[in-house]
């Protein structure tokens, strides 16, 4: 297991770590695919497009507004009210499986690997396992 660290910006942000994972599973050769993934309970990752910042957001404010800061949350912690950022992370899931063809992952054309950090800024860990 391979793993790096990315440091957010925003509460709510979806940080492109294409490159990052690349370089945390590089040599791929006889590789059949990477296993991405955060050990965190408000943070997630997903694939999605990544040619246009655009779609990042998109995202962001989507999953703010599907789950609301608003709602009665039982899950409180003092100082640190957190509790929709959970929902959040399991909506976008904590892992994502990139296949592995001719020693390169095999992502879209417009595929990127994001880092969605719910709860931040904070400084985040991402595990890449490389599966032979």
């Amino acid at each position: 297991m391979r793993e790096f660290t990315v440091t957010t910006q925003r509460r709510s942000q979806l940080v492109d770590i294409t490159e990052l994972v690349r370089a945390a599973a590089a040599p791929l050769d006889g590789a059949s695919a990477a296993l991405v993934y955060v050990p965190h309970t408000t943070a997630g990752v997903t694939i999605n497009e990544h040619a246009d910042p655009a779609v990042a957001r998109d995202f962001e404010t989507a999953l703010e507004r599907i789950v609301s800061e608003e709602w009665p949350w039982e899950h409180i912690e003092e100082g640190e009210e957190n509790a929709p950022t959970h929902i959040r992370a399991a909506f976008m899931g904590s892992d994502a499986l990139v296949p592995v063809r001719d020693g390169t992952l095999a992502l879209g054309t417009w595929q990127g690997i994001f880092l969605c950090e719910f709860d931040g800024p904070r400084e985040r860990t991402v595990y890449v396992t490389i599966l032979r």
